[in-house]
């Protein structure tokens, strides 16, 4: 019998709201553990149409799965072996410069994200408002159709497995940009969007060079529409992301230089939360290796072997998913199938380097990410030339960007990203992503209003090894959720302890763009800015994130919405669980 799965309150909460299968009635119908072998099962499926045996490949998934080792994306845990089946959590979506072009990526979005996806847009094709039309009519503009493809996901919400997430960009040529760049002023508005402007090359080399000149133009091309000074234009830029958090920087022409299939045309938009460059009609599934879980025996680095091991399988299940998926629109099945992107990245970062004793914010850590993910892409290539040599390549590896790099046969146009892992790192109970940790002691709003009080359980742990009795320590902790500051903490046990605010923004970008250099598509990083940051640290990072290589960067200062799923401490006393507790 397997053991049972070492999952906090936190993670039961989660899956009995959002994935553990339901009768007729409502009532949970399945464990745990039998969600996990539902979505191996449905994942090994497709094995048998390449010679090879589903019971085998179901059984090595699920013990990757039931380790915790490893998690798929939401709509694979919920849709797995169920009648819906989609299993991709990245879509991105054409919109054609047309009335009729926005009503059929509606069409789309809507059947997409009613099974479970999320959705990204780039607007830059439809003209800005005002432009006379024929009959003595006007374009609406860009912004005016995001309020309609907000309103649309509102609409659809009851019909959704989750709450419709969309990416919204805009060139920062598009002569409404500053209209785009200011959309989400207003408190309240756009909230089931995620907007990025598009900068492009031109723009950096000429707010690097002091050009006062910068030239926004229509899509149709044509003259210049206006004239800007690309400082002030990115001075707005950063005052928006300042106040509201938004919009964030997509790095477009640096994106598309790695698109892996150039041919097929260019990569304009990506998923909601940034990681996911796509095509048009291409959509990815996603998966997480929790590395913290992955130290040798002693913990004194990692099991690289086992890593390795986890990684292959990981890149199989993924691959599987391809084909076991159902997509709701034939074009994204055409073209999601013709270039096989799996998107496999890591949670647990932070975790890891608490385990090795180093700090997040030094050049050791910086390192740790290099050779981590240095290890993580070789590992996934190598899965993908062996899938190839049995399966065959992905379709349109002729013409590839791997092709002309002299590599062998690929199985999938893309193998690795990083993703921000929020509800799968609650479940396999480590770190986010590759963030450092939000806070020690946390107040977690989720579920439809409910809200989860934690405490991390490396403090306990370090605090015994120092000889320290956690309890009044901790209940401090559990007040501010900060480690460093809290009187009676040893140095050497706060340095190892930052929080995302107490992790300089450089440290922040140094991570990110270490990761970036060995990642096929992007990674989903925010750097946490205190309330007191001011604009001057806004666009620093920012370009920073352009001068180390990033594809893009997000920022949010603590306080400016009105409402976070994550709060610093708690208001009251918390419990810590034990130091071991399973994570």
């Amino acid at each position: 019998m397997h053991p049972p799965l070492p999952l906090s309150p936190s993670a039961l909460a989660v899956l009995d709201s959002r994935y553990l299968a339901r009768d007729s009635t409502g009532r949970v119908a399945e464990s745990p553990e039998g969600l996990l072998r539902r979505v191996a099962r449905a994942a090994a499926a497709p094995e048998a149409r390449y010679g090879a045996d589903p019971k085998k490949a179901e059984d090595s998934f699920f013990r990757l799965l039931s380790a915790l080792e490893f998690l798929p994306n939401s709509p694979a845990l919920r849709n797995a072996g169920t009648q819906g089946g989609q299993l991709a959590a990245c879509f991105v979506l054409p919109v054609e410069g047309s009335v009729s072009g926005v009503f059929d990526a509606l069409r789309w979005a809507a059947l997409v994200q009613t099974s479970g996806g999320g959705t990204g847009f780039d607007f830059s094709a439809l003209g800005p408002a005002g432009t006379p039309l024929a009959g003595g009519t006007h374009e609406p503009g860009p912004v005016a159709f995001l309020d309609l493809f907000h309103r649309a996901t509102d609409v659809l919400r009851p019909l959704s497995m989750r709450h419709g997430a969309n990416m919204g960009v805009l060139r920062v040529d598009h002569p409404d940009v500053e209209t785009f760049i200011r959309a989400k002023d207003e408190a309240g508005r756009l909230t089931n969007f995620n907007l990025s402007v598009a900068f492009t090359d031109e723009f950096m080399a000429a707010l690097a060079a002091g050009d006062r000149r910068f030239a926004l133009r229509h899509p149709d091309g044509g003259p210049p529409a206006r004239i800007v000074d690309p400082r002030a234009l990115f001075d707005l830029f950063v005052a928006s992301a300042w106040a509201t958090g938004e919009p964030g920087a997509l790095f477009i022409d640096r994106i598309d230089a790695s698109n892996p299939t150039p041919r097929l045309g260019r990569i304009r938009a990506t998923n909601p939360c940034s990681e996911q460059p796509l095509l048009p009609f291409e959509a990815c599934v996603l998966g997480s290796l929790d590395v913290s879980k992955f130290l040798r025996p002693g913990g004194d680095g990692l099991d690289r072997p086992r890593l390795r091991e986890a990684v292959a399988t990981a890149v199989r299940f993924l691959d599987d998913l391809v084909d076991a998926s159902r997509f709701p629109v034939p074009q994204i099945a055409e073209m999601t199938r013709a270039n096989r992107k799996v998107g496999l990245g890591v949670m647990g970062f932070a975790d890891l380097l608490i385990a090795l004793g180093i700090p997040y914010d030094s050049p050791a850590a910086v390192e740790t990410a290099e050779v981590l993910m240095s290890l993580v892409d070789g590992a996934a290539l190598e899965a993908s030339a062996e899938l190839a040599r049995v399966r065959g390549p992905f379709a349109n590896f002729p013409g590839s960007r791997w092709e002309r790099l002299g590599l062998p046969p690929m199985r999938n146009a893309a193998l690795t990203t990083i993703a921000p892992t929020g509800t799968l790192a609650i479940l396999a109970g480590c770190s986010a992503g590759i963030e450092p940790v939000y806070a020690y002691a946390v107040t977690r709003r989720v579920l439809e209003g409910r809200e989860l009080r934690e405490v991390h359980p490396a403090i306990g742990a370090l605090l015994s090894r120092h000889g320290l009795a956690p309890g009044p320590l901790l209940r401090a902790v559990a007040r501010t959720g900060r480690v460093r500051g809290t009187p009676g903490i040893p140095e050497a046990v706060a340095r190892l302890l930052p929080t995302a605010f107490d992790v300089a923004p450089e440290w922040h970008v140094r991570i990110q763009a270490a990761f970036q250099r060995h990642v096929h598509s992007a990674v989903s990083k925010t750097i946490n800015f205190p309330a007191s940051a001011t604009r001057g640290d806004i666009a620093r990072a920012f370009l920073l994130a352009w001068d180390e290589g990033c594809k893009g960067l997000t920022v949010y200062r603590d306080g400016s919405r009105a409402a976070q799923v994550l709060t610093a401490g708690s208001p009251q006393d918390v419990e810590a669980p034990a130091c071991e507790c399973p994570r």
